[in-house]
């Protein structure tokens, strides 16, 4: 299927493509254009409009369009949600921010600041993504249900791995 939503990515047009790439539409093709062609060109293309106002996957109240996504298409992964507040707080100003948007903000930024595409930037970012999902599942209480890998590209903690324990602190040259 293809998506749509507006040029110059940053924090929610980056972490949507990741969410619907990873959970919904594995063969998903992403079109930016600027954001007073959105609508008409989804409809020219038979795409799914994204992150701009007024759409059913945009922002509503605090929420911004990953949580519209996560609601939308049913997915309760505690892990996505929690990382869905974390980009909530990247990418808008809500009422109890989680303390990691800041730091996904200045990355969104960042990468935006090196002239890259939009495709590029979504190549680039999407392992940013990856680890934070994964952080956002080790740091979850475990269930009875969790299944996690021993080993392989799939594992998500060092412990999976059964590689060793990092130091916590680093020292400063």
């Amino acid at each position: 299927m293809k998506w749509i939503t507006r040029e110059h990515v940053r924090v929610d047009r980056v972490a949507c493509p990741w969410l619907i790439k990873k959970f919904i539409d594995p063969e998903a093709e992403f079109i930016f254009v600027p954001a007073n062609q959105v609508e008409a060109k989804a409809r020219e293309l038979g795409a799914r409009p994204f992150d701009i106002e007024g759409c059913e996957l945009g922002h509503h109240g605090e929420d911004v369009s990953f949580n519209s996504i996560l609601k939308k298409f049913n997915l309760p992964d505690p892990a996505l949600v929690l990382l869905g507040e974390i980009v909530r707080a990247a990418d808008s100003h809500p009422s109890n921010p989680h303390p990691a948007g800041e730091g996904l903000r200045w990355i969104a930024f960042g990468m935006s600041a090196l002239g890259l595409s939009d495709h590029e930037i979504l190549a680039r970012e999407f392992i940013v993504y990856d680890s934070l999902y994964a952080e956002c599942k080790r740091r979850l209480p475990r269930t009875g249900n969790d299944v996690r890998p021993a080993m392989g590209p799939t594992a998500q903690t060092r412990s999976d791995c059964n590689l060793p324990d990092m130091p916590t602190t680093y020292p400063i040259a």
